[in-house]
This record gives structure tokens, C-alpha cells and sequence, in this order.
């Protein structure tokens, strides 16, 4: 599958996700741009906030979102939340009127085969320069990046390894600020992470098409019971990540090792997350 990406200059969730981020009945608060606005005491303007999802799939990309916001003249946009919060109706709804708003958007995309060869760490990174890439090429060039996590696998590694990727032109060389539940708290974040679970759901929904049976239209690659009865039947597809323990190991066997570590959601060896 090769890589997309989209960027779009502008003119100027699941049942678990909905429980867990509300207390005693009460709805989570709207994400701001308060935090981003800290900033600005520090000659920052441009922010471009990043969110990643499918990095818990067992099939399909891993896919990173950027949507940048002008700190100085940007205002709230409603209905925005994280995407895990929002159903698949709101997500599409918004996702024009986030682009629209945004001072520039982009989704970058990392395979299934570029996961296995490199790692999730790795892979997370290359389709975050990818959407990076897309948004200079957009005329656009972010003060600083507003990463969600406490883990910054943007930035190029400041050493290389002979096992790991060459440095990508126009990497990512701005500083990044990492903030945890960023994408629950910055409308940056929160927007950036819409665009990128509509645009990748819609591509497994195109998968689907391809191999029907694992249910990939509704279950976007994560580890269902229907998707993992029809793996243990049928094999994994070029889409699925064969490096991972799919089914705790048991098709492993030709396939490559797993890479362990930080590199799996979890610290399971590709064991299987909650939809993100």
C-alpha cells in the first residue's frame, strides 16, 4: 500500500474512549487553545498540533495528523473533540470544517510493511514527516509542534543507527512540546487527530473491499473477535503487520521478529490496544 498524504492550506469514539473521559455523568470539557496560547511569550505563533491513530492495529497504516493554528488570530472551533469521543457522523462532519479552519492540515501515512520493517517508533515518525513535509509544501512553516503523549518520536534521532531509517528530507526540526491527553485538553491536537482517524478509517473501509471478511469496515484493523477468527482461518493479509503477535504468537512462524520494547503499543510485542 503506498503512502498518502493530503495537506490543505486555508483561507485564512468508541463506547470505552466515551466512558472513560467523563466523571460522575459529566461530560468531558471542550479542548481549548489555552494551552497553546502559553506560547505566545515565547515569540511563538504558529503551532502545529500532532496526533497519531492506528498505532494499536493489528492491520492497516499507522497514520499521523497535523493541523496548524495561529496562536495570534485563530479562535476556538466547536464541536471539535478528540477523536475518540466523537462518533463516525461528527468526525465527518467536522473534518472539511477543521481544514477549513486550520492555517494548514495534513495526514501522513506509514504501511503495514514499512511498520514491519522498521518498527512502530520509526514508523510513526515517517508518517509524521511525511504529513510535515506536506505542510511546508503548503507554504507553511510551524514555530514549534505540540505533540500528544510524553513520548517525542517525531524528531529525527540525533544518532543512527546501521539499523535504523535514513534521515528523511525536510524532517521535522522544530521544537516539540509534548503534553499527555494534549489531545483531550489543545483544539490543536484534537483536530489533528479527527482528520487523521477520518482519513484512515476511510482507507481501511477501501481495504475492506479488498479482503471483506476481517470486518476491517467496521473494526478499522483493531483486534475484534471477528477480525481474529477470521486470522487464525485465513492467514494475515499484505495489510496486516506480520512482525507483531497477532494472534499472542501463534503466527509467527516465517514471519519476521518481533521488535519488542518501546516499539509496540503496551510493551506487548504487538499485542492489541483500544481503538485510538
Amino acid at each position: 500500500m503506498s503512502p498518502v498524504v493530503k495537506a490543505s492550506p486555508a483561507k485564512a469514539g468508541t463506547a470505552k474512549g466515551r466512558a472513560g473521559s467523563a466523571k460522575a455523568g459529566r461530560p468531558a470539557k471542550a479542548p481549548t487553545l489555552r494551552h497553546e496560547r502559553t506560547f505566545k511569550a515565547q515569540g511563538v505563533r504558529l503551532i502545529a498540533g500532532v496526533d497519531e491513530v492506528g498505532r494499536g492495529a493489528l492491520a492497516g497504516p499507522v497514520s499521523v495528523g497535523i493541523a496548524v493554528v495561529d496562536v495570534e488570530r485563530q479562535r476556538p472551533l466547536a464541536g471539535v473533540r478528540d477523536s475518540k469521543l466523537l462518533s463516525p457522523a461528527e468526525r465527518e462532519r467536522l473534518d472539511p470544517l477543521v481544514r477549513r479552519w486550520s492555517v494548514a492540515s495534513a495526514v501522513g501515512h506509514a504501511s503495514a510493511q514499512e511498520i514491519d520493517a522498521l518498527g512502530i517508533i520509526a514508523a510513526l515518525r515517517l508518517a509524521g514527516t511525511r504529513a510535515w513535509q506536506e505542510i511546508l509544501a503548503a507554504g507553511v512553516t510551524p514555530d514549534m509542534v505540540l505533540l500528544d503523549g510524553s513520548h517525542n518520536w517525531l524528531s529525527p534521532a540525533e544518532q543512527l543507527s546501521l539499523f535504523d531509517e535514513p534521515v528523511l528530507e525536510a524532517a521535522c526540526e522544530a521544537p516539540v512540546h509534548t503534553k499527555i491527553k494534549a489531545d483531550m485538553q489543545c483544539l490543536s491536537v484534537a483536530a489533528a487527530s479527527v482528520i487523521a482517524k477520518v482519513e484512515r478509517d476511510r482507507m481501511m473501509k477501501e481495504l475492506h473491499l479488498e479482503y471483506p471478511d476481517f470486518g476491517w469496515d467496521i473494526n478499522k484493523g483493531y483486534a475484534t473477535v471477528l477480525h481474529r477468527d477470521v486470522l487464525r482461518a485465513a492467514g494475515p493479509t499484505p495489510y496486516h503487520r506480520v512482525s507483531w503477535r497477532l494472534l499472542g504468537g501463534e503466527l509467527l512462524d516465517g514471519a519476521l521478529e518481533d521488535t519488542g520494547g518501546d516499539d509496540v503499543l503496551g510493551g506487548d510485542a504487538g499485542g492489541p490496544a483500544a481503538e485510538d
